[in-house]
């Protein structure tokens, strides 16, 4: 009850058509209906588990209450209180769904702003309150009429809305479609009839012309998929003719949509008396039809077929179209489209970005034989990747979305639920191609937020006079058993418990230092500081031994097909300065490039191609400038 603001106890029944939800009822009165989003919707998180919201509708179509009963999303589980998401869905009463809503991002001033820096999850939130309450108000609705929305009218108001088509033809044109009749027509400008017909299911027309009692009854009468059909006469013919009741049917008219004759039985129809809407014309004769099998977005026509003895039967045809007025709104688009319009200036950037990656990687020969740009562009590119990609965009990828990939793969793959959030998908999706060409490198080294935020600080500490702390190679090794361990022991866990997996995620810090920009609670900022301090003394330390997205990343980048990393026979035997250098430590004491380890900072190529550098290459310069001596 509380959900329509009844303090008294409700009578709550089931129903599962035409839409499953509960009925609402208190002292006999119904106060409306109640669904649950992930029954209605199937509403799933980015977690890509069941996003669950109650919705109350009421009789009139607006929303009464919603409050959020089930969720995994990782942004709502830490970091935003439950308050927040209480004040957020409670900001649904009220929501009118007559009409029409956009369902992403917050530009309709009716509808309550989505929390910030949680704007996928609370938008997945907003589309499924919106669709499973439309579907609830509009449950009676068949065929797209709007069978709900309802405003007062007289009959100029619904002449000039087009609820009802109308032709009229004169005693003059009766008279020569009847010429050689054994009883002629008289012409003259009097009315032979004068037909009007429409769909009176939307209460604007119905209940207008008939008067809530009447408009009730007969509407009370559809089965599902019948529509009700008024044909409204006057003038010297009738519509009906003398004996339609006796023939079970209506001789004179002939209802067709799309070449196809839809029936017209006298045991469907009911004969009006009376209208009750002001300013109607003065009718000889009102037929409501039930009519099954008609469409009522599409147009069809109505033929009057009038005889006369000795002529040919003349036919007057009558095309009718349910007004746009009178249809229920064009459900919306998905959401992931919604969010894709969004956000074309971020995913502009990305690509931007992505292009720019592309043209260092495929050009890295002329690239890395030129140290001062290689340094430039690293350091600029890694800027733009912290301050523009993951402060400005949101684009820090996480073993979050590791696991509910795995979870949609096991419970029923949809699209929709990645399309949710476009940077993050256009991401994954480069960091997919990008594994086969180069490995797990193209998003670790470059285009990782959190991996950009220690190489930086990390460069300014040394700038500074941090003296690096060089890891034994036999400890090396065996501290990336750790992120291992922890890419392996999420997984598992999230099979277990997606709550308590996404909980124990925290062990990533790209929640507190890239999305909510280190604005949390001091336990978590601590967390983030003691890394980027160890970072200090060890180059990207939290990649090399803790990193569980990073484990994740390198088990299928062993499928790579190309390896355009060159090596020398004299690395690791006469020089192992590319070692000492690398940024991760992924280069073996025989000269070996580990791929699981390797974040393609192309250092190592630098030093190669370095003639000022590399000892090999200082060898070979001081054996051309010494002249062979001669026996």
């Amino acid at each position: 009850g509380a959900l329509f603001g009844v303090p008294g106890p409700v009578t709550l029944s089931r129903q599962d058509s035409p839409v499953p939800g509960w009925r609402v009822q208190a002292g006999g009165e119904s106060l409306g209906l109640i669904g649950s989003t992930w029954e209605i919707a199937g509403s799933t998180g980015y977690s890509g588990q069941p996003l669950d919201v109650l919705v109350a509708v009421t009789p009139d179509a607006k929303i009464a209450g919603a409050r959020l009963v089930r969720h995994a999303e990782p942004v709502l589980t830490l970091g935003i209180s439950d308050a927040d998401i209480a004040r957020y869905v409670n900001g649904f009463a009220g929501v009118d769904l007559n009409q029409r809503h956009g369902a992403s991002l917050g530009h309709d001033p009716s509808l309550p702003d989505v929390i910030s820096r949680a704007t996928v999850s609370t938008g997945v939130i907003r589309d499924g309150i919106l669709r499973s309450a439309r579907a609830l108000a509009f449950s009676g609705a068949q065929a797209g009429i709007d069978r709900v929305g309802y405003r007062p009218a007289d009959w100029p108001v619904l002449a000039g809305m087009g609820a009802l088509a109308r032709t009229r033809a004169t005693m003059t044109e009766a008279a020569r479609a009847f010429e050689g009749a054994k009883t002629p027509v008289t012409p003259g400008d009097g009315t032979f009839i004068e037909l009007y017909a429409g769909l009176i299911d939307p209460p604007t027309v119905g209940r207008n012309l008939l008067g809530q009692k009447e408009f009730t009854r007969a509407a009370g009468d559809l089965a599902p998929g019948e529509v009700l059909l008024a044909v409204l006469s006057s003038g010297l013919y009738s519509h009906r003719g003398a004996d339609w009741r006796q023939q079970g049917q209506f001789p004179r008219l002939r209802l067709t949509q799309g070449g196809s004759d839809l029936p017209l039985a006298a045991e469907n129809a009911r004969v009006i008396e009376k209208l009750a809407i002001a300013n109607a014309p003065d009718f000889k004769e009102v037929t409501l039809i039930r009519v099954a099998g008609l469409d009522p977005l599409r147009p069809f026509r109505l033929t009057l077929t009038a005889t006369r003895d000795g002529a040919a039967a003349w036919e007057i045809p009558l095309d009718i179209t349910l007004p746009e007025a009178f249809r229920i709104s064009a459900p919306d688009a998905p959401l992931w489209l919604e969010f894709w319009q969004d956000k074309r200036p971020a995913l502009a950037v990305v690509a931007a970005m992505l292009a720019g990656l592309a043209l260092i990687l495929f050009a890295q020969e002329a690239f890395v034989r030129r140290p001062k740009l290689w340094r430039r562009v690293r350091t600029g590119y890694l800027a733009v990747t912290l301050v523009v990609l993951g402060w400005g965009l949101g684009g820090q990828l996480s073993v979050v979305q590791v696991m509910a990939f795995l979870h949609a793969l096991l419970a029923g793959f949809r699209w929709e639920t990645f399309l949710v959030a476009p940077v993050i998908f256009v991401l994954w999706s480069a960091v997919a191609l990008g594994m086969l060409f180069w490995g797990r490198g193209v998003y670790c080294g470059w285009l990782c937020p959190f991996g950009a935020l220690q190489e930086l600080t990390n460069q300014i500490g040394q700038r500074l006079g941090v003296k690096q702390i060089p890891v034994p190679q036999a400890l090396h090794e065996r501290l990336w058993v750790i992120k291992y361990t922890a890419f392996v022991g999420l997984v598992a866990l999230s099979f277990y418990s997606m709550e308590k997996a996404l909980v124990a995620a925290e062990w990533e810090p790209f929640k507190t230092a890239i999305s909510m920009r280190m604005m949390r609670a001091w336990p978590f900022v601590l967390f983030v500081l003691a890394i980027l301090g160890a970072g200090l003394f060890i180059e990207r330390f939290y990649c090399r031994y803790m990193c569980p997205l990073g484990a994740g990343l390198a088990i299928p980048a062993k499928l790579k097909i190309f390896d355009w990393l060159r090596r020398r026979p004299q690395c690791g035997r006469e020089c192992r300065l590319c070692e000492q250098k690398c940024t991760v430590g992924a280069i073996d004491p025989l000269g070996r490039i580990n791929p699981n380890e390797c974040v393609l900072c192309l250092r190592c190529q630098v030093v190669m191609n370095d003639a000022a550098t590399c000892p090999v290459l200082k060898r070979r310069a001081r054996s051309a400038s010494t002249p062979e001596a001669t026996p």
